[in-house]
């Protein structure tokens, strides 16, 4: 064995049953997170971050904020308009060497 130890990776749908169990439940975080083996201090930082925002808590793999896919596309649509920028430049370049 290396002695390292893995950390375990809980989805969005795992999150916000764990933190719903808490806030609607009426359960106490101790009782849900000893269930559940997950640390108190895990579930209370989740709890925390689902009712500072509920729609868009837990984002990750795929699921973002609307101003963060926004983010997300144009920057991607940014890297395309640089490419192409590049290729334009290579084509001026090549043009201005080898005029008809």
């Amino acid at each position: 064995m290396n002695g390292a130890i893995g950390r375990r990776k809980f989805d969005r749908e795992f999150k916000e049953r764990a933190v719903k169990l808490v806030v609607d439940g009426g359960r106490s975080t101790n009782l849900v997170a000893r269930e559940l083996g997950i640390s108190m201090n895990m579930l209370h930082r989740w709890k925390r971050e689902y009712l500072k925002d509920r729609d868009y808590s837990f984002p990750g793999k795929g699921y973002l904020r609307p101003d963060d896919e926004e983010m997300r596309r144009l920057k991607r649509e940014l890297a395309d308009v640089k490419e192409e920028r590049d290729i334009l430049k290579k084509a001026v370049a090549f043009f201005v060497k080898h005029p008809d």
